[in-house]
């Protein structure tokens, strides 16, 4: 790990524990263990080192995706892929995605932080809520209404589907986060979701698959 790397990765640590105001650049000069003034030749502020997590946050969920298997096509292709799948297919993507939100080091820790600063840095929130709500019901709204076009699911406001199919899945990450004594249980709380949300929305006729 380059020290530039061991500054976001301490800082995060920081951050999620003291809050950001209450981590300064020595606090996490400190724990890098090099001078203050080190820190400026890798970040101007610490505004920059959040912006650096960020980055590295984004990295993290991109590689996610690919190593889970989610598929990287347009909508219209993805749609098509995801028609094609069983319930259990998406029962264990669902369970390799979830999972990477459970237990990976680095996305708890921003989770952490983002939790802590929304009464009190509004900036971090909005990346948090940008990051965990906006964009990915953005995406869903977008899959789901293609998947609607293409006769794999019911007619419906493809935004309330992308609600119901993310509200319960992020629900159950926030009661189970930092919890792993109760993975499975989470587990089987998530493929519960989502049966039930392949059973009350995909037209009759594809009720073998998703």
């Amino acid at each position: 790990m380059t020290t530039k790397e061991r500054i976001v990765d301490e800082a995060l640590t920081l951050f999620s524990r003291q809050g950001y105001k209450g981590t300064s650049v020595k606090n996490i000069a400190d724990a890098v263990g090099i001078k203050d003034s080190s820190i400026y030749k890798h970040f101007k502020s610490k505004r920059e080192i959040i912006d650096a997590i960020v980055d590295q946050m984004r990295r993290c969920m991109d590689q996610m995706s690919v190593d889970a298997g989610l598929p990287q096509e347009d909508n219209e292709t993805a749609a098509a892929i995801y028609g094609r799948m069983t319930v259990e297919d998406l029962q264990q993507l669902s369970r390799k995605v979830f999972l990477f939100y459970l237990k990976d080091d680095f996305i708890s820790r921003f989770w952490r932080l983002a939790v802590m600063e929304q009464y009190q840095n509004q900036e971090i929130y909005e990346i948090y809520r940008s990051i965990f709500f906006d964009q990915s019901i953005a995406y869903q709204t977008r899959l789901f209404a293609e998947m609607i076009r293409q006769g794999i699911f019911r007619e419906a406001d493809p935004r309330v589907l992308a609600m119901s199919f993310y509200a319960p899945i992020y629900f159950l990450l926030s009661k189970y986060n930092g919890r792993t004594d109760n993975v499975e249980e989470a587990l089987q709380a998530l493929d519960m979701q989502v049966a039930e949300f392949c059973r009350i929305y995909t037209v009759q006729e594809r009720n073998s698959h998703i």
